[in-house]
């Protein structure tokens, strides 16, 4: 006859050791669909298409996994992004750059906050870049290369 606590022992064991294959598992997924949509910001940004870049980056970011550098370069790409926009006169896209960055780090809040520095930053530009918004920008077409 088998004893009832080896037996309870035994499947809380089992169901530890599939709870923990299970999130190896989900991470590993993620960090790999991470460093792919990263890819897909960086080959993008080559080819001059910032529309598929801004959604590359914003995409990596959104595949939060902790101590990831991919997350941080990802957001540094957007907000460098963002600034050369600017600075090129095309406010609306250099808007949707910093847009996607701050939604990013919204989206992927949960037990903690990663991410609040880039929130700020670019609730400023916002804040700035909206107050412009008489100004005419640039492009009216997101889809044009710049």
């Amino acid at each position: 006859m088998t004893n009832p606590v080896e037996t309870a022992k035994k499947i809380v064991l089992h169901i530890f050791l599939i709870s923990v294959v299970f999130v190896i598992l989900f991470w590993g997924n993620t960090r790999f669909r991470q460093h792919q949509q990263f890819s897909v910001g960086e080959q993008a940004l080559a080819r001059r298409d910032v529309s598929a870049a801004i959604s590359g980056y914003a995409s990596a970011i959104h595949m939060y996994t902790p101590g990831s550098s991919c997350v941080n370069t990802a957001a540094v790409r957007l907000w460098s992004l963002g600034e050369n926009l600017e600075q090129a006169g095309d406010t609306e896209r250099a808007l949707i750059a910093y847009r996607s960055l701050r939604s990013s780090f919204y989206a992927i809040r949960g037990l903690t906050n990663p991410g609040t520095e880039w929130i700020a930053r670019c609730d400023r530009k916002l804040t700035k870049l909206t107050s412009n918004s008489s100004s005419p920008t640039k492009s009216s077409n997101p889809n044009q290369q710049f």
